[in-house]
C-alpha cells in the first residue's frame, strides 16, 4: 500500500484536524469579541449599574445594550458619524492631529476642542486655564484636576483619539 492510499483510508487525522481548527477558531472568536467592548462608567465607578455606554468595534451603544438600535454614534476614518449614519450631513465630528473640528470642516475657527497630552483643551488653545478635562490612565477628570472626586467618567480599556471623542459626545450630550 502506497503512503497516499493510507491517507485516504484513514480520514480519522483530518477529522481531528478539523476540530482543532474550528475549536480554535471559536475560542479566538470569543477572546476578540470579550476584548472588543468597552464599558464607559459614571465617575470612578466600575459597577455595572453605573454603565454611561459601551463601544464596540466602533460603535458606541446607549448602556450596556449591543442592539442596532441603540447606536448613538459611531466611527468611520477620522470621523464620528450620529447613529449608524453615513450620510455626510450627520457627521459631527472629524478628528485631525488631535483638534476635533465640528462637522466635516477642517476651518481653524471651527475647533471645538484639541486633545494634546492627555489634555483637553477649549477650541484651539494650548493655555492651562482652558482644560476642560484630563485623562489620567482610563479616567477622565474635570478640568485639571485628578482628585477621585472629580473623576467625571471610567474607561474600562484603552480607546483611540477617534473613538474616545465619540464616547465624549455620548457621555457630554447624549446621557
Amino acid at each position: 500500500m502506497s503512503i497516499f492510499a493510507s491517507k485516504i483510508i484513514n480520514p480519522t487525522p483530518m477529522k481531528t484536524n478539523h476540530k482543532t481548527i474550528l475549536m480554535t477558531l471559536f475560542f479566538c472568536m470569543a477572546f476578540v469579541s470579550g476584548i472588543a467592548q468597552v464599558k464607559v462608567y459614571k465617575g470612578n465607578s466600575s459597577y455595572s449599574g453605573d454603565v454611561i455606554c459601551n463601544l464596540k468595534g466602533d460603535k458606541v451603544y446607549k448602556g450596556n445594550s449591543s442592539y442596532s438600535g441603540d447606536v448613538l454614534c459611531h466611527v468611520d476614518g477620522n470621523k464620528v458619524y450620529k447613529g449608524n449614519s453615513s450620510y455626510s450631513g450627520d457627521i459631527l465630528y472629524t478628528i485631525r492631529d488631535g483638534k476635533v473640528y465640528k462637522g466635516s470642516s477642517s476651518y481653524s475657527g471651527d475647533v471645538i476642542f484639541t486633545i494634546r497630552d492627555g489634555k483637553i483643551y477649549k477650541d484651539n488653545s494650548r493655555y492651562s486655564g482652558d482644560i476642560i478635562a484630563n485623562r489620567k490612565g482610563n479616567k477622565v477628570y474635570k478640568e485639571n484636576s485628578s482628585y477621585t472626586g472629580d473623576v467625571d467618567f471610567t474607561l474600562s480599556d484603552n480607546v483611540t483619539i477617534e473613538q474616545f471623542v465619540a464616547i465624549w459626545y455620548v457621555v457630554k450630550y447624549c446621557w
